[in-house]
């Protein structure tokens, strides 16, 4: 069996649900308390044993939240891989996204856009691409696209975020502006496609991760998982693909769902095991490689 490694998936904790409704969202939800983030932690541990993934990245899910990832992949650090959201906008934004990169435990740098209201060229969020420069290894990821967040949608509460900052094609500048500094975009640009394709095209340091039901496929007629798959391996190559889920709350815990289909699409494509194992896991390796 090919090694699998989950390039996306969010460490919903304690204090996250606390900035929805605490023990009222979670009831609401229907979703299992995650205690503290030692007891997640081990959880996210166990469920990648019983699944059969090596590692994954841990995605703390909103700003100043980054010390429960921390936290996690202290706890157990050759299976997690620390990703953190950055708000720039906030006064304090540098100080504290230097600290968390000065833990050793995070790695890579979320921006989401549309959901803070910046554009990606603003001088604030270009700071974090310095940030990142400034210590090797170190990654950004950047949501472009459609952004739904499906537990704000469960619980009634809205979502007021601006589509108009997601076009992956408003990151040129600043991928080519820092070469070295590996760009990750989720979902295949969530949407914008084909300007997803033009942005890896252009500048060599950016990747797209598989995640999700990719349910923006109903904004292209005819287009299939497929389809999108072979384009992206076309344009992109097979070196910047890296597969993901999004998984999040238990206890559904880790969607193998998206594994299965995934792996059905890369088996109708016919892809060589080397290309497969790439995508699975061999470009999460090499992006970032075990401590």
């Amino acid at each position: 069996m090919t090694a699998i490694n989950d390039a996306h998936c969010h460490f919903f904790s304690t204090p996250f649900f606390a900035s929805l409704g605490g023990a009222r969202a979670l009831a609401t939800l229907g979703w299992d308390p995650p205690g503290s983030a030692e007891a997640l932690a081990d959880r996210w541990a166990a469920e990648l044993d019983r699944h059969r993934v090596r590692r994954c990245a841990l995605i703390a899910t909103m700003p100043g939240d980054a010390a429960s990832v921390v936290t996690a992949v202290t706890r157990h650090p050759s299976r997690f891989v620390g990703f953190f959201m950055v708000d720039p906008t906030r006064p304090d934004a540098e100080t504290t996204t230097n600290a968390a990169l000065a833990t050793g435990a995070l790695r890579t740098i979320c921006l989401y856009p549309s959901m803070h209201g910046y554009a990606i060229g603003d001088a604030r969020a270009q700071r974090m691409f310095g940030l990142a420069a400034a210590i090797p290894g170190t990654a950004v990821f950047v949501h472009c696209g459609v952004l739904s967040v499906g537990v704000r949608k469960k619980l009634g509460l809205p979502s007021p975020f601006d589509l108009s900052r997601s076009n992956p094609v408003a990151l040129q500048a600043i991928a080519t502006r820092y070469p070295k500094v590996p760009i990750i975009v989720p979902h295949f640009g969530a949407g914008f496609f084909r300007e997803a394709l033009m942005l890896a095209d252009m500048c060599a340091n950016v990747h797209f991760d598989t995640s999700s039901s990719n349910a923006w496929l109903a904004y292209h007629p005819g287009l299939t998982l497929a389809d999108v798959f072979r384009r992206a391996l076309e344009v992109a190559g097979p070196d910047r693909l890296l597969f993901g889920t999004d998984s999040s709350f238990f206890p559904r815990g880790w969607n193998r769902e998206i594994y299965e289909r995934q792996a059905a699409v890369l088996g109708e494509l016919g892809v060589s095991d080397e290309v497969r194992g790439k995508i699975l896991s061999g470009n999460f390796d090499r992006i970032f490689p075990a401590q």
